[in-house]
């Protein structure tokens, strides 16, 4: 699920290969990839996990990812700034959509520029396709299912130490979902922007591979970042809670700790 700087300089200008900036438009239009096309995924929060809510993000990000160009019969590649969480973000929304040729720049822009690789500032014309791929429910979960789970997951909350202790609430109520363990998402990177290795992350993650997991942040993105950290070190039960604290903090039912 992921690609080094290296990797993607050899491949970059296949027509088979699709690059996807997951940047905002403004930093976008700065300096990209050449032939990358924007999709700022940052613009896409979602905060209903119903059973009803979760079929309307199944097609609403379908038509969005078709729009952009993503289709079965292409390799994806998205990156940002780092190794972050927009562009994890999107790995894990075409690993919903069943589309498992997907990777993720690691060390993002950042790490492409200090090696004097290609950029350029013209935007790339979307080419849109069709996305047919059926979505897999096995990686994501929304709050009721989560809500009759807590005691029998690991809960993973990837956000700051302040939003988890609820000293930032960022919703109508602070603090965590109830038996969460918080591991920040930041940990996962090295001081470069780049995944540390296996050896680190074993040591920050150290529950079992087979038990069931389910991470999530503020909105589902940093979550993503957990989820692939996990994936990569061979956990083989992970779900994104898609709705996240952004859902759970403002539904006053739903059960929290500080």
């Amino acid at each position: 699920m992921f690609i080094s700087t290296q990797e993607l300089e050899k491949i970059y200008q296949d027509d088979s290969v699709l690059i996807l900036d997951a940047r905002s438009y403004k930093d976008y239009s700065n300096g990209h990839i050449p032939g990358a096309v924007n999709l700022d995924l940052f613009s896409f929060h979602w905060v209903d996990t119903s059973q009803k809510g979760l079929v309307s993000f199944g097609e609403h990000m379908r038509k969005i990812l078709s729009y952009a160009g993503i289709d079965e019969n292409k390799k994806i590649i998205f990156y940002d700034d780092v190794t972050g969480m927009l562009a994890a973000r999107g790995v894990w929304m075409c690993l919903y959509f069943s589309h498992s040729d997907v990777q993720m720049l690691d060390g993002g822009l950042s790490k492409w520029t200090k090696e004097n690789l290609p950029t350029e500032t013209e935007s790339t014309i979307y080419k849109p396709s069709n996305l047919t791929t059926p979505l897999d429910p096995s990686i994501i979960i929304g709050f009721e299912e989560l809500n009759e789970k807590i005691g029998k997951v690991t809960i993973i909350d990837a956000r700051s130490p302040d939003e988890f202790d609820g000293t930032i609430p960022r919703a109508a109520r602070g603090g965590h979902i109830t038996t969460a363990e918080n591991i920040d998402w930041n940990n996962n990177l090295d001081d470069s922007g780049k995944l540390k290795s296996d050896s680190e992350l074993e040591s920050l993650y150290t529950m079992d591979k087979e038990s069931p997991i389910v991470t999530y942040c503020q909105g589902a993105y940093r979550a993503a970042h957990s989820y692939l950290s996990l994936k990569k070190l061979g956990f083989k039960n992970v779900k994104v809670y898609l709705g996240s604290w952004g859902e759970w903090g403002n539904k006053m039912e739903l059960p929290i700790e500080k």
